[in-house]
């Protein structure tokens, strides 16, 4: 096969994958993993079986992949906007800037609790899945870490690993809400708030005691 035959037929693999996984999606928001069968992914995709087979060995890797390519587009718009202020850090203006770009999507939150449960049986899933939260706890954590001695967090929280897991803790709680009602601008206020107040004295003014 010629050099410009392969790259066409990367490219074509590649799309092929993005539609299958943009498919996916969609119906397990609609009707939950687990609730989903291969054939139903191909159909919402326009796809034969045989083309799923190529790009995924089972929907469970499907899944996962899904997972993953959203949970690193979090990690990394929480990194960005972490990454704007110069050696300290303005906590309020940061966390605007963090609960702007952070994704709050209700459909996006049903795949992932479903992927939640999912790793809840399955040992080998639930390390993958620590392993992506621990990605954005350092995010998180590195960017404090590197704020300290210019911006000091509440004495509360302890350290700066301490602050990044009462963080990620807040976005939990605030999406379990956001589930039920589904009133994504609540959502996105409410967030704001308890994350100025968790890494502030309360008044959105950082804590300058000393940790």
């Amino acid at each position: 096969m010629g050099e410009g035959t392969t790259g066409r037929v990367t490219r074509r693999r590649v799309r092929t994958r993005a539609n299958l996984l943009d498919a996916a999606f969609s119906v397990f928001a609609a009707k939950g993993f687990g609730h989903v069968s291969i054939e139903e992914v191909c159909e919402a995709a326009g796809y034969s079986r045989g083309a799923f087979y190529s790009n995924f060995s089972s929907l469970d890797e499907l899944f996962f992949a899904l997972y993953q390519e959203r949970a690193d587009l979090i990690a990394e718009q929480v990194a960005g906007a972490l990454a704007l202020d110069g050696p300290g850090l303005d906590v309020p203006a940061a966390v605007d800037r963090v609960t702007d770009v952070l994704l709050l999507d209700r459909d996006w939150l049903l795949v992932k609790t479903d992927f939640l449960v999912h790793a809840a049986r399955d040992p080998d899933v639930a390390r993958s899945l620590l392993e992506h939260r621990a990605r954005l706890r350092r995010a998180i954590a590195d960017r404090l870490a590197r704020a300290r001695g210019h911006t000091a967090l509440p004495a509360v929280l302890g350290d700066t690993d301490g602050a990044a897991h009462a963080v990620v803790a807040a976005y939990d709680g605030v999406t379990t809400q956001l589930l039920l009602d589904g009133d994504v601008e609540h959502a996105r206020a409410w967030l704001k708030q308890l994350l100025t107040a968790l890494l502030t004295d309360g008044s959105g003014t950082p804590d300058h005691r000393q940790n």
